[in-house]
């Protein structure tokens, strides 16, 4: 008879050759006289690291690990445990997928914690493995704080009975009590601090009727990171007010602001825009990573094809190259990834952002400063006396601005921007919409680079499968041969949604000889597209079209990114 009696824990480090049987004897005795678990015996007495008893824990038992300091935690799943439950048995909630409790333990063989956390969250538990000292972490971060959150809602609340009769009193000696004080400085650093780590590209900042509700963006999706009373809205939103030196009398108008924090040494720049709601002001803050920015073309996700093209572009010696897509499609990275290919050394390259988002070696970058007099129309007028053989301005936002790029172009610069327009073609149009002649324009236009970020399939969860009759049509696959697409089950690293990560997708038109012609007698965007691509242009589409074929993306998100359905 077959013995289907799974291997314990001590002989799978046996078999794997991490320990000896005299090592798993003595700590089969430790256990005995001190009633710790054996992974945990193993890892103190230093026979195992904790990376060790993962592995084998992931390997031979099938119970998948988590990296605690890059996952999203879901604020909600966490709070379905107490604190000291958490901390008796070293363990978090970490999100609920297909509806089970995700929970990351240092001991997932313990029984009694998972039977434990099944009891008081009333929901069958998955157990994930995690390191002690990030389970640790994560605990101190999710209820430390929720701790100073409730400890600045009870400040506040006294403050408004001492002054109770008064609401206009009440408020201003809430925010007066809370903007310095410690649980509020303690809480928005925090919330910061998590951002960043988690490698959040916004912070939302959002009163709702009866909660404070904070969301963090990781990879272009919105995850609920802290929900808390109402109450410290007003001072959340006033301590960032200071920090980026906004005006925090003010609250009937829109107001923007920045502010450069450290997060473990990291510079991290955040641009904060408050607006007023229903409910209060919401405060929305784009964290700027400058430790993580990745400037090389080969991190762009390029085709070979369109690297070529982008190689062409950037050797252009004179000219304008435009870079559009919506807001947060990665085209100042795309700007920065041009510029690197130029030559600092021997030519002379200015800059003007808003704001300055990378420190490029060899390169003379300058920020606007509107409330100083400093926008994109006057610092441009002024670096064409800086003797600059390429400019690169952050955004042309009006017909000044145009005009002037335009006519740099004419005179022997390259010049590189952004604008807002779905597809390339639309691009020349806009421009013209802008104030521009057809004839400057058709002159001066070298290309245009049409982008948007895609989400990559998660590594951890992703699965093959053959594409049906309907996923062939929307490829425009023929023929009968089966074709393999991929997509991801959800899980803890990329927090159910099935993928980690993104990449770029693009749509690089070069104006040629006949464009220049079409453009000049102002055709309309369907006739410039059409012919772009008889000239070599190939579509966004066909970008996705590319990706979800060699398994990076899955085609229910290629379809989002381009919106073909």
């Amino acid at each position: 008879m077959a013995n289907n009696q799974k291997p314990r824990l001590g002989d799978l480090f046996v078999q794997a050759g991490a320990i000896t049987q005299e090592q798993l004897k003595q700590a089969l005795d430790i256990q005995k006289r001190t009633g710790v678990r054996l992974g945990e015996v193993l890892v103190n007495e230093k026979f195992i690291s904790q990376n060790q008893l993962t592995a084998v824990l992931e390997g031979h038992l099938g119970i998948r690990s988590i990296d605690l300091r890059r996952a999203p935690l879901d604020s909600e799943a966490a709070n379905r445990v107490p604190e000291n439950l958490a901390r008796r048995h070293v363990l978090i909630p970490v999100q609920v997928a297909d509806g089970k409790l995700l929970v990351a333990m240092k001991d997932p063989l313990d029984w009694v914690a998972i039977q434990d956390v099944r009891l008081i969250a009333g929901t069958a538990v998955t157990p994930l493995v995690a390191s002690e000292r990030d389970i640790v972490e994560a605990i101190d971060r999710v209820f430390g704080q929720q701790r100073v959150a409730d400890q600045a809602a009870e400040d506040i609340a006294r403050a408004a009975i001492q002054v109770a009769g008064d609401e206009v009193a009440a408020a201003a000696a809430a925010v007066a009590l809370d903007v310095e004080s410690a649980p509020m400085v303690r809480l928005v650093n925090s919330i910061i601090e998590n951002a960043a780590r988690s490698r959040a590209s916004d912070i939302h900042i959002e009163p709702k009727p009866a909660k404070l509700q904070i969301r963090t963006r990781v990879d272009g999706v919105l995850h609920e990171v802290l929900a808390t009373d109402i109450r410290v809205h007003s001072s959340v939103v006033s301590r960032i007010k200071v920090m980026a030196n906004m005006n925090i009398a003010e609250k009937r108008l829109p107001q923007d602001g920045k502010v450069a924090v450290l997060v473990d040494n990291r510079k991290i720049d955040l641009r904060v825009s408050s607006m007023p709601t229903t409910y209060g002001e919401k405060v929305v803050i784009r964290v700027l990573d400058r430790g993580s920015f990745l400037v090389g073309k080969e991190h762009l996700g390029l085709s070979d094809a369109d690297k070529e093209r982008f190689n062409r572009l950037a050797g252009r010696p004179y000219g304008i190259i435009l870079v559009t897509g919506p807001t947060g499609s990665g085209k100042t990275t795309s700007l920065y990834s041009m510029l690197s290919e130029l030559d600092a050394k021997h030519k002379n390259i200015v800059t003007l952002e808003d704001p300055v988002e990378y420190d490029m070696e060899g390169i003379s970058q300058t920020q606007i400063n509107i409330q100083a007099g400093l926008t994109f129309a006057s610092g441009l007028r002024t670096l064409l006396r800086q003797d600059p053989d390429t400019i690169m301005v952050g955004e042309i936002r009006d017909d000044e601005t145009a005009e002037i790029a335009v006519r740099s172009a004419l005179t022997g610069h390259l010049v590189l921007s952004t604008l807002h327009t779905n597809d390339a073609p639309s691009a020349v149009a806009r421009i013209m919409d802008i104030g521009i002649q057809p004839y400057l324009v058709a002159s001066a236009l070298a290309g245009v680079i049409a982008q948007r970020l895609i989400r990559k399939v998660c590594p951890d969860c992703r699965e093959e499968y053959e594409a049906d009759a309907r996923e062939r049509e929307l490829l425009d696959l023929s023929g009968d041969a089966p074709v393999t697409l991929v997509r991801g089950r959800g899980c803890t690293t990329c927090s159910a949604t099935g993928y980690q990560g993104r990449t770029g997708v693009f749509e690089i038109l070069e104006v040629d000889r006949d464009l220049r012609v079409m453009i000049n007698k102002r055709v309309s965007t369907d006739e410039l597209r059409e012919v772009a691509v008889a000239h070599g242009m190939a579509p966004l589409w066909y970008d996705c079209r590319d990706k979800v074929l060699r398994g990076i993306t899955s085609l229910e998100e290629a379809l989002r990114v381009t919106q073909i359905y």
